[in-house]
């Protein structure tokens, strides 16, 4: 018995210990190489294309019959499918198809491990998903999936199970430490924001102060809403200490007049993810911080969590996001048309915003 815990004990702490290499090497890479391709994004035009995206030819031809497309991945000895929801005038989607699929060695690592089949998120071709159901089209598919954002991803195993979503655009080195996250089976192990975090405290940066901006209200973080409803809603920004991403956030969206007139007409929050701060949730929870970045399951800083006046959560953005989007997305909470629209997408569709 003791040889079978040793030998348990000892698989563990190899597989550990292979993680800190990977992950320590990705974002090395990443400080070394001037990878984050967020470091441009405080002048990103983030408006819809004028001219339509063009997806790579090695994409898989798909009936959009995602058993089918399973079984076929699973014949070529593959982790499983890559479901890409993307739409032809999304910005995001573009820099990921540059910054991301332009790369080889993320092509090369992509191509070995998945099946990429994409979903647009406006289209009209039926779709039957890895269960078996069908819908009329894509884009009621990537509704009743909530997809929110474009691009997304949907990582589906060759047994049809879905460990992973992802939402928006991440710079090149996180999006390969996802790749990685799944295809060598490390999720079955831990969450993504363990994973992520080994490389964020082996990058040999100096801590910071998180950026300041007088949109957000000062402690005690008193949030509980569900007994006694607000009057408007509220926002809590997820950052961190020696965050480029943050950075950019407070350099460019949230520098904005209207961005920041926005921001005022709810009530806005300011937590560090890794901090002890004492909270009080919008379900009444007392928490720290840091257990509640936990509990939510968060990966990504900045991460913006939109609440509404009773404490449910209308929308997160946890990806890079610039002015038009964000613009529009707090359009979508302060008109409350959460109420009538399920996604951010749809309405934006419905809007043509």
């Amino acid at each position: 018995m003791r040889s079978a815990i040793s030998t348990r004990r000892q698989k563990l702490i190899t597989h550990l210990l292979v993680q800190c290499v990977i992950v320590s090497c990705l974002y090395h890479y990443a400080a070394a190489a001037g990878v984050d391709s967020t470091a441009d994004f405080t002048k990103f035009d983030d408006r819809p294309l004028e001219q339509d995206l063009v997806l790579p030819d090695w994409f898989k031809l798909s009936f959009l019959e995602l058993q089918a497309d399973l079984a076929d991945a699973k014949a070529a000895g593959k982790w499983g499918v890559l479901l890409y929801f993307g739409s032809k005038d999304c910005p995001y989607c573009s820099i990921h198809l540059q910054k991301n699929w332009g790369d080889r060695g993320i092509v090369t690592y992509t191509r070995n491990h998945f099946d990429v089949v994409a979903i647009d998120v406006k289209g009209d071709r039926a779709v039957t998903d890895h269960n078996g159901v069908a819908y009329a089209s894509e884009k009621d598919f990537a509704a009743k999936l909530r997809t929110n954002f474009t691009p997304s991803f949907l990582f589906v195993d060759v047994h049809g199970n879905v460990p992973l979503r992802l939402t928006g655009y991440h710079p090149p080195y996180q999006f390969r430490a996802v790749l990685e996250f799944i295809a060598d089976n490390h999720y079955l192990y831990e969450p993504l924001r363990a994973y992520m975090a080994r490389g964020e405290t082996v990058s040999g940066l100096e801590e910071s102060e998180l950026n300041d901006n007088d949109i957000f209200r000062a402690p005690p973080y008193v949030l509980s809403r569900q007994k006694n409803p607000a009057k408007t809603p509220l926002a809590v920004i997820f950052e961190q200490p020696t965050c480029h991403s943050c950075d950019v956030l407070h350099a460019g969206p949230l520098k904005h007049k209207e961005i920041a007139g926005k921001f005022k007409q709810m009530a806005v929050v300011q937590l560090d993810r890794k901090a002890n701060t004492p909270v009080v949730t919008p379900e009444g929870k007392k928490l720290t911080a840091q257990q509640w970045s936990d509990e939510l399951g968060l990966y990504y800083s900045p991460t913006i969590i939109f609440f509404d006046e009773r404490g449910k959560e209308i929308l997160r953005v946890d990806s890079v996001i610039g002015f038009y989007r964000l613009n529009s997305v707090l359009d979508y909470i302060l008109s409350k048309a959460y109420l009538e629209y399920e996604t951010f997408q749809l309405w934006r569709f419905k809007n043509r915003r």
